[in-house]
């Protein structure tokens, strides 16, 4: 994910420069970036779509259509909850509300102590396992609240306040 360095101009470019002459760059770029920095920061917006030849606005506009894309610094540790059908068919509807009350945080949002940043992910291919969950790069299925709570636990976030 992130190799934990701050963002700088040149390294937006460095990272432009590798992929700009693919086809429909600006995907592969975004991508590279946020691999890099674990988000694509808003100063990034105009450099890439200068060295694109596109409008700042374009830019934007794919940074925000993809949920994937952030423009913030991830908290310490990225949990995802998979949202496909596969998954609420067998209780992810309750495991993510239960997620999100635990954290007390909303999807896209990183908890006030910078632990866990909660994402909604569209399906991890752990479709006979689910209700299934990423936290970071690894992948865990059949998620029940308690056992949410104890991932938790071992990720050193406390219980908040719940979502009212």
């Amino acid at each position: 994910m992130s190799d934990s360095r701050e963002w700088t101009p040149q390294a937006i470019q460095a990272e432009i420069d590798a992929l700009k002459h693919k086809p429909g760059a600006l995907l592969p770029i975004l991508h590279a970036i946020q691999n890099r920095f674990g988000f694509v920061p808003e100063g990034a917006v105009p450099i890439i779509a200068e060295s694109l030849g596109q409008t700042r606005a374009e830019v934007h506009g794919v940074i925000s259509f993809y949920h994937h894309f952030r423009t913030t610094p991830p908290g310490r540790h990225v949990v995802q909850v998979c949202r496909a059908e596969a998954c609420q068919a067998v209780g992810a509807r309750s495991l993510e509300r239960h997620a999100k009350a635990r954290l007390g945080i909303d999807y896209h949002r990183t908890t006030p102590d910078r632990e866990i940043t909660l994402e909604a992910v569209y399906c991890l291919g752990n479709c006979a396992c689910g209700p299934s969950v990423r936290v970071d790069d690894r992948v865990l299925g059949r998620v029940t609240p308690e056992a949410f709570d104890a991932l938790v636990d071992e990720l050193g976030t406390q219980p908040l306040e719940v979502l009212g």
